[in-house]
């Protein structure tokens, strides 16, 4: 009987003993897999931050980049349609005077031809006149002498 009870106690013992190892052992791992469950989440947790950080920061640098690029684009478009304009207005500032020049210069021109063809005119006339009174004097002298003989 003592034997059957010894046997008993170090039945109960070792089962005892190996339900406290198994125990031991399964929370050993319940642990371990917990704590790398944990480990490896937070991990792909913040590689994932991490990642959408850069992604935010390389599309904001990005958009900054491309609004800065269009507008400095849009400022060198301005200043050359504002070139070009300049560039057109002095053109026609140009044409402008050489048409104002020229049309002085035609008028000045048409006005010194009048003036010329006034005097031709006018001498011709005086000519003209002075050449009828000479002509008229001398058929009147000649017409007076004529009388005169006849009479004498």
């Amino acid at each position: 009987m003592v034997v059957v009870v010894v046997v008993v106690v170090v039945v109960v013992v070792v089962v005892v003993v190996v339900v406290v190892v198994v125990v031991v052992v399964v929370e050993v791992v319940v642990v371990v897999v917990v704590v790398v469950v944990v480990v490896v989440v937070v991990v792909v947790v913040v590689v994932v931050v991490v990642v959408v950080e850069v992604v935010v920061v390389v599309v904001v640098v990005v958009v900054v980049v491309v609004v800065v690029v269009v507008v400095e684009v849009v400022l060198v478009l301005v200043e050359v349609v504002v070139a070009v304009v300049v560039v057109v207005v002095a053109v026609v500032v140009v044409v402008v005077v050489v048409v104002v020049v020229v049309v002085e210069v035609v008028v000045v021109e048409v006005v010194v031809v009048v003036v010329i063809i006034i005097v031709v005119v006018e001498v011709v006339v005086e000519v003209v006149i002075e050449v009828v009174v000479v002509v008229v004097v001398v058929e009147v002298v000649v017409v007076v002498e004529e009388v005169v003989e006849v009479e004498v």
